[in-house]
């Protein structure tokens, strides 16, 4: 039964596919041209009736992708085949990028992930073998007319409800392809629904097999969700459900551990908040600082110490943790570059706290800056969305602090260049002063002219060529 909710869902899909004619109906009619139907599918239907349509269309077809590609080549230069083993063909029209699939009608061999690739002939077929039933509806283009909606597994019900719920039985979808639990994780974070019931039994019960999947695909389908609209929402699934236990048990393993101001459940519940508040200080959806924000304290649980006064504490776990997290995404074969950036603001996140408003000497703020390097504007966000203390004038006097530290850095900035702290000699110089010949030495006798330019900021020659000649002195004396 068609509801008032509904009627407003099919509105709005209607205004935004009316956007995109320019796009659809000279594809439409191309393939009408050749005797084949063309259908908007799954996600691009779904953000459609959302309101969130995109510059990615995905399309569905009973032409084979041989057919395909020639349609699309008399329609576009930009066409490519990447995807042909899969019977998809890509190609970008008008500033969209396109992919269309043949009808597939799959089947799983119940070991890995990979399906065997066979091309169906009708769209009820293809949609039933969907992920998801709000995947799982299609618009069928129409030169003349306005397109045919095609629902029948109830996407739009679900839609309605916000809910992600799968075809068939979730234990047979997830059997077929366990990548799908992870996926329903994701889409919670990045629609913001809810999962069925059955869904949620489902993946506690069968969590266990996305070990069959690799680690490449756990990694990919991990940062969607960590860049959709609500991330913690998405992280509470995994571990809600096991799933994190096998893919990232130490996000898992945060729950076991109090923090030293007993006013939050647990350090999990505390990352969660620091990973909301640090989305909502972002500018841009940033996949390193949310990946920082929510493994900040990752280290806490091994660090963890009782005191007899009942307190708390968790020595170092900046040091510990940051060890984890290159441990934990090098198995997930993120890039170097990823696993160095994450790695680095989980290892500073603590540096700010020993600072109150006459401590922070101009050195110190070096320190803090050089460290930091291209990512202290990261840093800096981390810091302030770790205060998440519920005691109001605690919270107040920290943000404070972190304002006052902020304008340090800047009054500092303003009188020489924090971001390239560099020796007033280079190696050459060095060498040349000391006699040497290239080796270790002259990297150690670079490295002491480094700290004391951090100790005492800039400094002419003069004065660092003599403070180093009396370093080499003492050293040659020693």
């Amino acid at each position: 039964m068609m509801t008032s909710r509904n009627a407003t869902l099919l509105l709005q899909g209607q205004k935004e596919i009316a956007k995109l004619q320019p796009v659809l109906r000279p594809l439409a009619q191309a393939f009408r041209d050749r005797g084949y139907s063309l259908y908007l599918v799954g996600g691009s239907v779904r953000d459609a009736l959302l309101g969130r349509l995109g510059h990615d269309l995905d399309f569905t077809t009973e032409a084979r992708p041989e057919q395909v590609q020639e349609i699309l080549q008399a329609l576009s230069p930009s066409v490519w085949d990447t995807g042909i083993d899969f019977g998809t063909i890509s190609a970008e029209m008008q500033g969209m990028q396109i992919e269309i699939t043949t009808f597939r009608a799959d089947s799983y061999d119940g070991q890995s992930r990979n399906p065997e690739v066979q091309y169906g002939d009708r769209l009820e077929d293809d949609l039933i073998r969907r992920d998801f039933r709000v995947n799982a509806m299609a618009l069928e283009l129409d030169v003349e007319a306005e397109p045919v909606f095609h629902d029948p597994l109830g996407g739009l019900e679900d839609l309605e409800r916000r809910v992600i719920d799968t075809p068939a039985a979730p234990e047979l979808s997830f059997h077929d392809d366990p990548l799908r639990m992870l996926r329903a994780a994701r889409f919670v974070s990045q629609l913001e629904f809810s999962l069925a019931p059955r869904v949620h039994k489902a993946m506690e019960e069968m969590a266990g097999q996305i070990e069959r999947i690799s680690a490449e695909r756990v990694q990919m389908e991990l940062d969607k969700l960590m860049l959709g609209q609500a991330p913690w929402d998405g992280i509470r699934v995994m571990v809600d459900t096991g799933l994190a236990d096998v893919v990232y048990p130490e996000i898992s393993a945060l729950r076991l551990t109090q923090d030293e101001h007993r006013q939050h459940k647990d350090v999990y519940e505390h990352s969660l908040t620091v990973l909301r508040q640090a989305v909502e200080l972002e500018e841009n959806p940033d996949l390193v600082l949310r990946w920082a924000a929510l493994t900040h304290d990752i280290g806490k649980p091994a660090t963890r110490e009782f005191h007899e006064n009942g307190r708390v504490s968790f020595h170092q776990h900046e040091v510990v943790g940051a060890k984890m997290v290159r441990k934990r995404m090098r198995k997930l074969k993120y890039s170097k570059q990823m696993v160095k950036d994450v790695s680095q603001l989980v290892f500073l996140h603590m540096r700010f706290h020993g600072f109150s408003e006459d401590s922070w000497t101009d050195s110190a703020v070096r320190r803090y800056v050089n460290d930091a390097g291209d990512q202290l504007e990261q840093l800096n966000t981390l810091v302030r969305a770790d205060v998440t203390t519920r005691n109001r004038k605690k919270a107040q006097r920290l943000r404070r602090l972190f304002d006052l530290f902020a304008e340090r850095i800047e009054d500092l900035a303003a009188k020489e260049d924090l971001a390239k702290v560099r020796p007033a000699l280079d190696g050459n110089a060095i060498m040349e002063l000391l006699g040497l010949q290239p080796g270790p030495e002259v990297g150690q006798a670079w490295q002491y002219l480094k700290e004391l330019r951090l100790e005492r900021g800039p400094m002419e020659t003069e004065e660092a060529e003599a403070a180093l000649q009396a370093w080499w002195k003492e050293r040659q004396e020693a």
